[in-house]
Parts: C-alpha cells; structure tokens; sequence
C-alpha cells in the first residue's frame, strides 16, 4: 500500500490532512454512533413498556367483551360495533434523529366519546361501553407500539452502518495512512542523508 504513495514533501502533507481529516471523522462518527445507541436503548425501554401494557389492555378488553356478550348478547354487541361511522386513521410524520428520519405516527379517532360511537345511547348498556373503551385503549398502544418497533429497526440499520465505518477508519483507513506516513518520512530521510553523503563526496572530489 505504501509503493501507492511517492516519498515527497507534497504527498507527506496531503497524508497529514487526512489524517487529520480521518481522525476527526473517527471521533463524530463515534459520537454519532453513542448518540443512537442511547436513543435505541431509550425506545427499548419505551417498547418493552408498551408491550406490557397491552398484554394488560388486552386481558382486560377480552374480558370486557365477553361480559358483554355474555349479558347483552352477542347480537346486541355486533349492532353496537357496526355503528361506528368513523374509523380510526393514521397519519405518518418524520423527525430527525441524528441524522437519520425516524417515523412519527398520528392516530385520530380511535379513542370516542359515547355519543360519538353510532351506536344509541339509551339503546345499550354500560357494559358495551366499557368494552368498546377497552379495545380504543388497546387499539391506541397498538400503534404507539408500532411506532417504537419501526424507530428501532431504523435506529438499529443506521447503528450498524455506522460502526462499520468507525471500524472502517480505525482499523483500516488511519493505520494504512500511518503506515504510509511513517514510510514517506523514512524514505525523505534516507534521500536527505544520501544526498548529504553525495555532497561530501563532491567536495572531497573538488578539493
């Protein structure tokens, strides 16, 4: 690799900027690199959360479901889900985390007022209504959950490409440019001292 580089002065200071250049890479891209990992680590902990609440949610909404279908009826529970007019929906935004775009999901109308369900209010029981609670609670940590596990996968692809370029640069592009360095210096010195050698022996010559 050090035959690439010719032994002059001109080359010796272009491999001391990169050097320089590739150092300072090196300490951003570690930076850069430390920063995702805390975001990943900190939405983990978020997931792991989120996980276990709808584990929870979904105990409860199953639960309320089956009262309800028990008491009022399985007819009467299907009427009531039927009227919903106005389905949930989802809106997808960006933020930048160091770099990268990570997505932001808005979710509109999944939790609802009674009076905003379709269904009668005198017509059905409270039963009915706590369930269909339930499963908006469920429904709601559902995409906040889908959320975090698509910002990880995100985090986790950029983590990866940066180490390998922090990798790259430390175990790779700086000691190859040392190398070269250390080569171009010794070879600077070995002329200088040849040329010096050349010079005594002129001067004897000439006297």
């Amino acid at each position: 690799m050090t035959t690439e580089y010719k032994p002059t002065r001109s080359v010796l200071l272009d491999i001391k900027k990169k050097i320089k250049l590739s150092e300072t890479g090196y300490k951003l891209l570690k930076m850069k690199r430390d920063g995702l990992i805390m975001e990943f680590f900190n939405i983990l902990d978020k997931s792991k959360d989120i996980r276990r609440r709808i584990t929870e949610e979904y105990k409860v909404a199953a639960q309320k479901i089956a009262v309800a279908q028990a008491v009022d009826g399985a007819i009467e529970v299907k009427s009531a889900a039927f009227a919903v007019s106005e389905c949930p929906t989802l809106g997808l935004e960006s933020r930048n985390v160091m770099g990268i775009v990570v997505p932001e999901i808005e979710a509109t109308s999944v939790k609802k007022r009674v009076n905003e369900r379709g269904y009668g209010i005198i017509g059905t029981s409270i039963r009915i209504d706590e369930a269909a609670q339930a499963f908006e609670n469920l429904v709601e940590d559902i995409i906040l959950a889908a959320e975090y596990e698509t910002k990880m996968r995100r985090l986790i692809e950029e983590i990866d490409k940066t180490k390998r370029r922090v990798n790259a640069l430390e175990f790779r592009v700086i000691p190859e440019l040392e190398q070269a360095e250390a080569f171009i210096r010794f070879r600077l010195e070995e002329m200088e001292r040849e040329n010096t050698f050349r010079l005594k022996r002129l001067k004897k010559a000439s006297a």
